[in-house]
């Protein structure tokens, strides 16, 4: 069975289906499944057409898509959850608090993945064993500043604001791709 990488905002309609996309491409040669849900998301709604442009500007088929409620069979299956926010993180692990080791922020995660170091043989589960060394580095960073977890919401803006967002999310989730490939 694939490793699973779920990734969770407020409506999944703009910041979560963006990741999800953007995932997709730079995880293409590895093993990993690649979702995304919301806390507050109505099932079956579109990706909010400034998030679907961006996504298709990736090269993705965001007409596809539909939102969905985040629930606790999805982040049961997940090897790894990416929250937007750390409010989202903490309804995560609230509804499955035994995800609470492997469920972090997109932009933690990808601090955290920045700074590890990989292990030095090829190990067989390259996903859990980016999480694991991902989890080592953060008894090494200090603690970063509440707000630096958070991935705004360009919910309300332009084109721009959301090219803007798929580039912090694209930031943050290159490490993680990097680090899965230094192990796997």
């Amino acid at each position: 069975m694939a490793d699973r990488v779920l990734f969770v905002c407020h409506a999944n309609l703009c910041r979560s289906p963006m990741a999800e996309f953007l995932a997709r491409r730079l995880l293409a040669d590895r093993p990993v499944l690649v979702s995304s849900a919301g806390t507050d998301a109505l099932d079956g709604m579109a990706m909010h057409p400034y998030a679907a442009q961006v996504a298709a500007e990736g090269g993705g088929d965001p007409g596809a898509f539909a939102s969905r409620t985040l629930r606790p069979e999805h982040l049961a299956e997940a090897t790894l959850v990416l929250t937007a926010t750390r409010r989202q993180r903490s309804v995560c692990t609230a509804l499955v608090p035994g995800a609470l080791h492997r469920t972090f922020t997109l932009r933690q995660f990808g601090r955290l993945a920045a700074a590890a170091e990989p292990p030095t043989e090829s190990l067989d589960d390259p996903l859990r064993a980016a999480i694991a060394a991902a989890a080592h580095a953060r008894g090494r960073l200090q603690p970063a500043a509440p707000d630096a977890d958070d991935l705004r919401d360009p919910i309300g803006g332009t084109i721009a604001d959301f090219r803007r967002c798929a580039e912090e999310i694209e930031r943050s989730l290159r490490p993680l791709a990097a680090l899965i490939g230094a192990t796997g």
